[in-house]
This record gives structure tokens, C-alpha cells and sequence, in this order.
């Protein structure tokens, strides 16, 4: 390129980012959050807190054992494990702007189907649909937004986006039961449907904006002196995604200062072929893995485990609420922490804490602390939602972070599907828990340990 040509689009350069600092005097990555924070809050109708509601009344209308129940359950759980890489896929080709809507109409879509299931047929393919949509699909859309809209800031931004999360688990279940209570099963499903529709579908549209590289803007709202005066600089991010073809023997660049979190520059993210191959990405798997299959164990019989130790279904089911309320309050330390300290570092923390809960199943020499296990699993769920989310796109880049994700979290769900049969097994078995929890204390050590040793990646020659 000859010395007037690269003035000429130096100027171009400058006139963009003039025209942005101009127009964009507040940030909107604030908005990208807010809807990302909705998009958590309206995943509810897959999640497992909100389902619970409907399990006794549905199971008497349509006569089918519990069982039968929990079955149609697990099945949708492992087919929206599976379809979560192909939807990661989905996000990065493109974009939330585009697929939010389409996930949230067709959760929508789903809810009603729900409401006027009258066979086990019916209850396979609706738990089937809103699984994948919602417990699935639409949350990994939303921490893509966050990823995309925030760097430096990615665990506090992300811990606020989580807040949805945390206020769907303490509100959803009460007006689902309410709505059972005073109309019926099939009307809380269609307050769920409208509820989707009309959160998300039309901010998606109208609102919504992928990169705010599409508007000549930065992550974190960094002033736009910051762009280079480069020509290059101002292509769309998605259009650098669809070119993207990473060097192979670059390593990756770090964004943040030495004693914070790593985090790999968008042109040098990896692919999903490349990152599968890398031996930090499986140590940073065993996280999830535990986190789902032991997190998830305990949780879904802990009403028999907490009442061995002499605490009532009542109290032991207040542990689960203190548990969400542990968990939403810790959720701004652990995101600014996580700004702050390398992510491997939490994450073992974390592998320790549910290890020192699970010790506490075993051996509760007073009731008293009981209280101290929910404490316990509320901050291990924080790190999962806030660290344990970002920590992919930190290690391997903002260009194909949905499909990464999309295997993490497939994983995670298939690890959740399994995590209550252990302990039912050794229950019927041996006629105690022991076994299974003995087995559990050991996963999160070694989980620990892997990923305590996850150094940040680096492409080999």
C-alpha cells in the first residue's frame, strides 16, 4: 500500500471512531447486558427449579409414574446436550442478534406445546424442546453476548448478567405455583410462553447488536483513541469472523496485565478442532464435569442426605433457597475477583469448596451446619456461573466461543444427567449413601488438582 493511500484510510480510521465517540456517549454494552440478564431470567421454563412446579399436577392428569416423569426429563436433558455444540456453531456463524429470536420464539412455542401435552409422547418432545431452548440454547446465547460486549470487565459484567439467573430461581417457581394453584398446569405454561415472547423476542430484534465492533466501538467501552489507524481495524467483527484462519505457530496475546486473568485477543482465537486438542481445555473440562455430575448429585437428593443427619424435608428444602440466596449475593465479589486473579485459581478453590460440602454430608456433627453446607454450594455455584463461564473465552478467543462453549457445557448437562444415580445406586445397594459420597470427595480433588495446572495455551510448532 502506497504512503497517500495508507493517510487516506488512517483518516477513515479516525473519522470512524470520531463519529463513535460522538454518538455513542453511553456504552451500549449496558443494554447488550440488560438482555443478556433477561435472556437468563426467561431461560426458566427449561431449567429444573421451574419444572419441579409442574411435576405432581402434571403427572396426575396425564397418570404417569414418577418415574415416567423423570425419564421424560433425563431424555430431554441428554438431547440438549447434544445439540448444544451445534448451536454454539449456530451463534458464532450468526450472531445473538438473529438467534436470540429464534430461540425465544421457539421456547415460546415450546411453553404453549406444553400446555396442552395429554400423553407421555407429548411430554418427550415438549421437555425436549424446552430444554434445548432454554436450559440450553438460549443461556449460552446470553453469556455469548457478554463475552462479545465485555473484556476486561467479562467477570463482573458476566456475574451481572447472572443476576437474571438468580432472581429466575427465586421468583419463577412461587408465580408457577401460584398460577397452578388459582388456573391451572396448562395456564402457567402459557404465562411462561407470553413471558418469553415478550422479554425477549422484540429487544432481540430491535435492541440487540452482536460486536460492538459492528458500531465502531470497543469492548469495556474503551475510548476510541484506543482503535489502531489501520485500515483493518474498523472491518465488522463478523467479518473477521467468517475470514478468521489462525496462525500455527503464534501464541496467543495477552490483553490483560500479567497478575490478571489471561485473555486471548480476538485474532488469535482458536478453533473448536484446535482447542479439543489442547490438554488445558480437558483440564479445564474436569471442572464442569464434577461441578454437573457431584453438584447436581447432591442437590437432587438432598433432602434424604441432609435428613440423615436429623434435619426435616421442610428445612432441608430452605437450604436450597439460602443456597440460590448464597449464591446471587456472592455473585458481585466472585465476578470482581475474577477480573482480578487468574481463573485456574478460582476454579480450584471452588473444586475444594464442594469437596469440603460434600465432607460435610458425610459427617454433620451438628445441625448448625447445615447452614454451612448451603453456604458452601452458593459459593461454589457463584465461581460456575461467573468464572467457570468466562474462562473459556479468555483462553481461547472471542471467535468461536459459542461452539467452545457449546462442547463445555454439553458435557456439564451430560454430566448433571448422571449425577443422581450414583448415589441412588449405592442407596439400593448398600442401603446407605457412604459409598457414592466417599466417591464424590474424591472428584472434585482431583478436579482441583488438573486444573490448577491449566496454564493458559499457547499454539505448538
Amino acid at each position: 500500500m502506497s504512503a497517500p493511500q495508507e493517510h487516506e484510510t488512517a483518516l477513515e480510521s479516525q473519522s470512524i471512531a470520531a463519529r463513535s465517540q460522538l454518538n455513542y456517549k453511553y456504552f451500549p454494552g449496558w443494554t447488550m447486558l440488560g438482555i443478556a440478564a433477561a435472556a437468563q431470567y426467561m431461560s426458566a421454563p427449561g431449567q429444573s427449579y421451574s419444572v419441579a412446579a409442574f411435576k405432581d399436577s402434571m403427572r396426575v392428569d396425564l397418570r404417569i409414574s414418577e418415574t415416567d416423569y423423570s425419564l421424560a426429563y433425563t431424555f430431554a436433558t441428554v438431547v440438549s446436550a447434544c445439540l448444544l455444540p451445534i448451536v454454539g456453531r449456530l451463534v458464532d456463524r450468526f450472531g445473538a442478534r438473529i438467534m436470540l429470536p429464534v430461540v425465544a420464539t421457539g421456547l415460546g412455542v415450546g411453553c404453549w406445546a406444553m400446555s396442552h401435552t395429554e400423553s407421555l409422547t407429548d411430554l418427550y418432545l415438549g421437555f425436549s424442546c424446552v430444554r434445548s431452548l432454554g436450559q440450553g440454547a438460549l443461556s449460552l446465547v446470553s453469556v455469548w453476548i457478554v463475552g462479545e460486549w465485555f473484556e476486561r470487565r467479562r467477570g463482573i459484567a458476566t456475574a451481572m448478567a447472572g443476576l437474571g439467573g438468580g432472581l429466575s430461581v427465586m421468583t419463577i417457581p412461587l408465580i408457577n405455583i401460584w398460577l397452578i394453584e388459582h388456573y391451572s398446569w396448562q395456564t402457567a405454561w402459557q404465562g411462561l410462553a407470553f413471558g418469553v415472547w415478550g422479554l425477549l423476542v422484540l429487544p432481540g430484534i430491535f435492541l440487540l447488536r452482536d460486536r460492538p465492533e459492528d458500531l465502531g466501538l470497543q469492548p469495556d467501552g474503551q475510548p476510541s483513541d484506543d482503535l489502531p489507524s489501520t485500515g483493518d481495524a474498523v472491518i465488522q467483527a463478523s467479518q473477521v469472523t467468517k475470514d478468521l484462519s489462525p496462525p500455527k505457530t503464534a501464541s496467543p496475546h495477552q490483553t490483560a496485565t500479567t497478575a490478571g486473568p489471561y485473555i486471548t485477543s480476538f485474532e488469535d482465537s482458536w478453533t473448536v478442532r484446535e482447542t479439543i486438542r489442547d490438554r488445558t481445555f480437558w483440564k479445564l473440562l474436569a471442572v464442569p464435569a464434577t461441578s454437573g455430575l457431584v453438584g447436581t448429585g447432591l442437590i437432587f437428593h438432598q433432602v434424604a442426605l441432609l435428613g440423615r443427619h436429623g434435619l426435616t424435608p421442610t428445612w432441608a428444602i430452605l437450604m436450597m433457597t439460602l443456597q440460590a440466596g448464597f449464591a446471587t449475593l456472592l455473585q458481585f465479589p466472585i465476578g470482581w475477583l475474577t477480573d482480578k486473579v487468574p481463573s485456574r485459581y478460582i476454579l480450584a478453590a471452588a473444586m475444594l469448596v464442594l469437596a469440603t460440602a460434600n465432607v460435610l454430608v458425610i459427617n454433620m456433627p451438628a445441625i448448625w451446619l447445615a447452614g454451612v453446607y448451603a453456604f458452601l454450594l452458593g459459593l461454589h455455584g457463584s465461581v460456575m456461573r461467573s468464572t467457570a463461564t468466562v474462562v473459556w473465552i479468555n483462553y481461547y478467543g472471542r471467535a468461536h466461543q459459542g461452539a467452545v462453549r457449546g462442547v463445555a457445557w454439553a458435557v456439564m448437562i451430560m454430566a448433571s444427567a448422571l449425577g443422581p444415580l450414583p448415589l441412588a445406586v449405592s442407596i439400593d445397594q448398600y442401603g446407605t449413601y457412604d459409598p457414592a459420597l466417599f466417591a464424590f470427595l474424591t472428584l472434585p480433588i482431583m478436579a482441583a488438582i488438573a486444573v490448577w495446572t491449566a496454564h493458559p495455551p499457547t499454539r505448538k510448532s
